[in-house]
């Protein structure tokens, strides 16, 4: 993708119609890589094929000898594995974060796994370290190379008992893709298992491992030396749905939210409810309109970002947008990521002296009929990029987003999205 991407906004524009939420990015890019343990082709569906860390996995997969077809009309990819394997590419510039979960179907493939080091957003120390502990516990040898991380394992993986000293989503999926191809059982404890670590294990079971979750944090794989190709549908993704949700409030529009994952963001939508949002919905989807707010205002409110099934941190952004267009004072913690807060001097040029901002915390000053002023603005990360955007969106006159394209590689098809909605912004 494009760098230094840059978005003209016309504030005061107001969207209206259907939008329907892509599959979930944070489980389709781990999906993709744990299609690569299978013996048999792998099909998923409702795939994010616009994505950018997708495709930068593709790029991965074939220059591996790996097989990627993609059908961006019905969002539909199959992956081949049978021709995967370790090779020494001249470059590993593959800027994304989750680059470790390729291991693992190399390993199978090859014994060894030469794979980029992680990349992502800076918003804090987000180490792999976990990542190796679980490969080594797992019988491998890791070695850390200039351009690389190359990891061994000639015989395969092996089942382990791992317990993470801390509760880790990345480190969680890690294991349980490893735990696929070790021949007996793997036990993996201190898991993080949030709808997205759900559905890559409901995927592994269709590839015939046996997967037993225990409570919220405790799993047992069987792993076999054989899996089994499949057909699979991706969940829908939850932050999309609240950035849309979050937006037609903000702008006062008229929205249709299609493919809303209820079950994976109950607690988020609850917060929403409690600040004075009275939307309408049926079992798949939400419309948000001006009669949403009971009192013609947004309430104020303060909640603390965590772990599933609580608010995520990478929802903070949309909350602090919130706070900002309520009727009063606002407080966002954050203890999941307290270093997302660098968005916030920029959002600070649009709503001037409108919050405050230090590690782990935010408050905002919200005024109930506010309109940001249009400013030049930088994107900082993924969801204050599209904060930024939305923001934007409200303004009064015009606003320049600065590296638009973190925005743009975290949502798919956002272009598309927001010009069925009659919105149009100016990428450039």
């Amino acid at each position: 993708m494009k760098k230094n991407l840059t978005a003209i906004i016309n504030g005061g524009q107001k969207p209206h119609g259907k939008v329907k939420v892509s599959g979930a990015k944070n489980a389709a890019t781990r999906l993709l890589a744990a299609a690569l343990v299978a013996d048999e082709k792998v099909t998923l569906q409702n795939f994010p094929t616009e994505l950018v860390d997708a495709n930068y996995k593709f790029d991965f997969i074939r220059k591996s000898g790996g097989t990627v077809e993609v059908d961006e009309e019905s969002e539909t990819i199959t992956i081949d594995p049978a021709s995967l394997s370790d090779r020494l590419l001249s470059d590993y510039n593959f800027p994304i974060r989750t680059t470790y979960l390729l291991v693992a179907g190399l390993i199978k493939k090859s014994g060894r796994a030469r794979i980029p080091y992680p990349g992502g957003c800076k918003i804090g120390n987000r180490g792999y370290d976990l990542h190796v502990m679980v490969w080594e516990k797992m019988g491998a040898m890791v070695e850390e190379k200039e351009d690389y991380i190359e990891v061994s394992a000639a015989g395969g993986f092996q089942p382990a008992a791992i317990d993470f000293p801390i509760s880790t989503i990345g480190g969680t999926e890690s294991a349980l893709i490893c735990a696929a191809i070790a021949d007996g059982v793997t036990t993996i404890k201190n898991a993080y298992i949030s709808p997205e670590v759900d559905c890559l294990i409901d995927f592994l079971r269709t590839l015939g491992a046996t997967v037993e979750v225990v409570g919220n944090s405790f799993v047992k794989v069987t792993g076999r030396k054989q899996l089994q190709g499949s057909i699979f549908q991706v969940m829908p993704d939850r932050i999309e749905a609240l950035t849309w949700v979050v937006l037609g409030i903000l702008t006062q529009g008229d929205i249709l939210v299609e493919d809303v994952p209820f079950s994976a963001m109950e607690i988020p939508l609850i917060h929403l409810k409690e600040a004075g949002i009275d939307y309408y919905y049926n079992t798949k989807s939400i419309r948000v309109s001006p009669e949403c707010l009971t009192n013609g205002v947004i309430q104020p409110f303060e909640l603390a970002t965590g772990t599933h099934p609580g608010i995520i941190s990478d929802m903070q952004p949309f909350y602090t947008l919130l706070g900002l267009h309520g009727d009063g004072i606002s407080r966002v913690y954050d203890y999941r990521y307290p270093e997302r807060i660098k968005y916030c001097e920029e959002l600070n040029k649009m709503y001037t002296d409108g919050l405050k901002w230090e590690t782990g915390a935010i408050t905002t000053y919200g005024k109930k009929d506010v309109r940001p002023k249009g400013a030049h603005v930088n994107s900082t990360d993924l969801r204050g990029s599209m904060a930024l955007v939305m923001a934007g969106l409200v303004a009064e006159g015009e606003t320049v987003v600065s590296n638009v394209e973190m925005a743009l590689r975290g949502y798919n098809k956002l272009e598309t999205k927001l010009n069925s909605l009659g919105i149009h912004i100016e990428v450039r």
